[in-house]
């Protein structure tokens, strides 16, 4: 069966790149008959907090996504232990004690004379008086793994064959002087015991890939099927790294943005779809394909997001959002909805039919507006009201089109815009 991952770090909350992630894994899952696992990357005990995780789960809840299974990595530490005694046992796993100032001169110094700033394995290369000085300076390891300087190969569901050879790359540090792990050799224990069969993440992980595939023949695991999706980029075509606190899933929610709208446009974007408004997630998981999505950077405009959010809501039946309105009338909402862009925009309609509006005509308006109001037909109103009414202005008046409309509008809203004055 299917098993596919999201695995957000709760030092924060998720922002629209995060989210496409989880949307493509929700999207493959249900797609293939399989199941989505919430996977909380805590390590850093430091930074992580319940609070992050609790958002995480609130905004993943939001955007219509069901998790089948919820892991921590904080509640594994023993079974890393573990694995990471046995790489050593191997050699596999080997001590370092470089400060990060001298690996960052051995770098420029390696750059300088031409050569690929990788890591040179002097660890290995250690004499013992000069293992015994540091151990005299009160240094503690940094844990490396040792790659094979192979090359590694996998068929990429969205980039097709990729080919890296891992004697390109520096040996991953897979655990931290103070005894902690980083990601790469969390996620690669985890993907295996988990039983983890595609895992479809960002291009930026690409070189990490090669890595963790070495690492899960390592133990002993069974490789997973990779894909990597291109990043967003903003309009401009720039990263949007530093505008991701307002493009956070929870700002949008606050935003009134509506979920299906934010997940329509996420799962489209980039693929040979066009974007539109989907009012659930059966059509794009009918239409759903990982080579649909191509691999140029998908431009994210925060414009196009809003312009989807209205053309939903403008198709939205009533029912659907009848408990979220200010005037609970399916009138009222036929009436207004094609002139929001947010939910929240009804408000601001409900209030321009409750006023007790006062008006300043223009001098030539005024007359017009007398004779309109004595005009008014009486009670109950219905469809044919409006109609009924303007027809007898006009012909009092002898006024027709926007001399005769406009003034109508502004008396009755305030306003020269807005929604169908008949059905208003």
């Amino acid at each position: 069966m299917t098993l596919v991952r999201f695995a957000p770090s709760p030092t924060g909350r998720i922002h629209i790149g995060n989210a496409r992630t989880a949307i493509l894994n929700w999207l493959f899952a249900q797609k293939t008959g399989g199941q989505f696992m919430l996977r909380y990357d805590d390590t850093d005990t430091a930074r992580s907090t319940e609070e992050y995780a609790k958002g995480i789960a609130v905004d993943i809840d939001w955007l219509g996504i069901t998790p089948s299974r919820v892991e921590w990595q904080s509640k594994r530490f023993a079974r890393y232990d573990a694995v990471a005694e046995d790489l050593r046992a191997r050699g596999l796993l080997y001590p370092c004690y470089e400060t990060a100032d001298e690996l960052d001169r051995r770098r420029k110094r390696q750059q300088a004379r031409g050569l690929p700033p990788i890591y040179d394995r002097a660890a290995l290369k250690l004499s013992e008086d000069e293992l015994q000085g540091y151990l005299a300076q009160g240094r503690k390891p940094h844990w490396r793994f040792k790659l094979a300087h192979a090359m590694v190969e996998w068929n990429d569901l969205i980039r097709g064959p990729v080919h890296i050879d891992s004697s390109t790359l520096s040996d991953p540090v897979l655990i931290r002087e103070d005894g902690t792990y980083l990601y790469t050799f969390c996620s690669v224990v985890d993907d295996v015991d988990f039983a983890i069969t595609h895992v479809i993440r960002g291009e930026d992980h690409v070189v990490n890939t090669a890595v963790q595939i070495e690492i899960t023949a390592a133990i002993g695991g069974t490789i997973p099927t990779y894909a990597h999706h291109s990043l967003l980029t903003g309009a401009d075509g720039k990263g949007l790294s530093k505008r991701l606190g307002s493009l956070s899933i929870s700002q949008m929610r606050e935003d009134g943005l509506e979920s299906m709208a934010v997940v329509s446009h996420t799962a489209l974007l980039g693929t040979s779809d066009n974007i539109h408004p989907c009012t659930d997630y059966k059509e794009l998981i009918d239409g759903f394909d990982l080579a649909k999505l191509s691999r140029a950077p998908a431009r994210f405009d925060e414009a196009d997001l809003l312009a989807l959010n209205a053309k939903l809501l403008h198709m939205t039946p009533y029912a659907a959002v009848k408990d979220r309105l200010p005037e609970p009338s399916e009138e009222f909402w036929l009436a207004v909805r094609g002139n929001i862009t947010k939910l929240s925009d009804a408000a601001f309609w409900d209030d321009v039919i409750q006023q007790d509006l006062k008006i300043d005509p223009a001098p030539e308006d005024a007359a017009f507006l007398q004779t309109a109001r004595s005009l008014v037909p009486p009670e109950p109103w219905d469809g044919t009201t409006w109609k009924t009414w303007t027809e007898a202005i006009k012909t009092a008046t002898g006024r027709k089109g926007k001399p005769l409309f406009m003034p109508l509008r502004m008396a009755l809203t305030g306003l020269d815009h807005g929604p169908e004055l008949a059905a208003l």
